[in-house]
């Protein structure tokens, strides 16, 4: 008898959760689709990029067209990142809204060596800066190999 398996499309997320470990920043593009569990309105607004500008830097840049800095927050909490809007209901009629001013929230899991440099808005365009800062005695080193004064090992001859 033949039985045919039946496939389901398999998100990053449950890979993560499957594996349950985290070696990096870089396992963070793996991780970004968890805010999809986290908020069950997840439309996808705002959009945004990751870039990894050298070895230990790297950018979240999200499209915020509409919003102040004051209408925006950006919290690290437990190594969580979450930038969401602080907008209040705005008076007036609108007899079209074509310009995206809801109120959101995006989640980012960082590693644990990787710390929030600063934040800037410029022209709808929010860039915050990360950096990973690898402690002294994490970072590769050579080791010097010698040889003991008593060595067990006999010579020949």
């Amino acid at each position: 008898m033949l039985h045919l398996a039946r496939y389901s499309s398999i998100r990053p997320s449950d890979l993560e959760k499957a594996l349950g470990i985290t070696v990096g920043f870089d396992s963070i593009f793996d991780r970004l689709f968890d805010d999809y569990d986290r908020n069950s309105n997840n439309s996808g607004f705002p959009p945004y990029n990751i870039r990894k500008e050298q070895d230990d830097l790297y950018t979240i840049e999200m499209a915020v067209a509409g919003f102040s800095k004051e209408d925006l927050e950006a919290e690290v909490k437990d190594s969580i990142l979450t930038v969401r809007s602080k907008t209040e209901k705005e008076e007036g009629e609108y007899l079209h809204r074509g310009i995206a001013k809801r109120s959101f929230s995006r989640s980012f899991t960082l590693s644990d060596d990787m710390v929030v440099k600063d934040a800037d808005l410029v022209n709808g365009m929010l860039t915050i800066s990360l950096e990973r800062i690898i402690p002294e005695e994490k970072k590769p080193r050579m080791i010097e190999i010698g040889q003991s004064i008593k060595s067990k090992v006999k010579k020949l001859n």
